[in-house]
């Protein structure tokens, strides 16, 4: 067996057997001191998995936090009957303030309630802290210090998403009617309260159905909620794969 044969099927195996996303430092922290393979023979193993599993009922993924081997989503209907929990159902309201938070982040709960016309239930913020899809990132510079919002890693791997330019664009949620004025987001009290609603809500929907469409971990990732969806300064994004199928806890 060759060097970059073993590399391969260490990662594999690695990936398969993790549970959660393992990204580049993480698979390079399985190999002893010294030995550790570049970055960029990761990268390169990496995509010859993900070659090798074309036209397989699995792929390879890069998502926020790593790369992991999941499922492919067309095969959601039949894999998910082998788990007994159904995957929670959230309500228009949580929708609507997810997709504000994504899209306009960071924002507060005060910028939120104004765009949605209705004031958010703490435990929609409640929810969606405790699954650590939204964390507070600062305070907005105004009297009462308002915390700022802003979503995770552990948001886009439960998406399935690399980043936040993954996301749908506003042009794909909504009709062209409305692209205009969805465009103009930095001026949301100029648009009536039910136009805001729908907007929310068309965008929640559209993230929703994609997480829909996703069979992911059967358990909760292992992810640092305190870090950012950035990419690191290397330009080294974080990714991670997984080794069995289910929807996210």
């Amino acid at each position: 067996m060759t060097a970059e044969n073993k590399l391969k099927q260490i990662v594999e195996a690695a990936l398969l057997a993790a549970g959660r996303p393992l990204n580049l430092d993480q698979l390079q922290a399985l190999f002893d001191a010294g030995q550790e393979p570049e970055k960029q023979q990761l990268r390169e193993v990496l995509n010859e998995l993900a070659a090798d599993y074309q036209g397989k009922g699995f792929e390879l993924c890069e998502v926020g936090s790593g790369f992991r081997i999941q499922v492919r989503s067309a095969y959601a209907p039949w894999v998910s009957r082998l788990y007994a929990e159904r995957p929670p159902k959230y309500s228009r309201a949580l929708l609507e303030t997810l997709a504000l938070v994504a899209y306009r982040q960071p924002i507060t709960r005060g910028e939120i309630e104004d765009i949605r016309g209705v004031s958010v239930s703490t435990n929609i913020i409640k929810t969606l802290t405790e699954r650590e899809w939204v964390r507070v990132v600062g305070h907005r510079d105004v009297p009462g210090k308002p915390a700022l919002y802003a979503t995770t890693k552990e948001f886009l791997d439960y998406f399935n998403l690399k980043s936040l330019s993954d996301l749908p664009s506003l042009a794909e949620i909504r009709d062209l009617d409305s692209i205009n004025r969805e465009l103009e987001l930095k001026d949301p009290e100029h648009y009536p309260p039910q136009v805001q609603t729908d907007q929310a809500a068309d965008a929640g929907q559209t993230a929703a159905a994609a997480a829909e469409g996703s069979v992911l971990a059967g358990e909760d990732f292992d992810i640092n909620p305190d870090t950012l969806i950035e990419a690191d300064p290397d330009g080294e994004t974080d990714s991670g794969v997984m080794h069995r199928s289910g929807y996210p806890g």
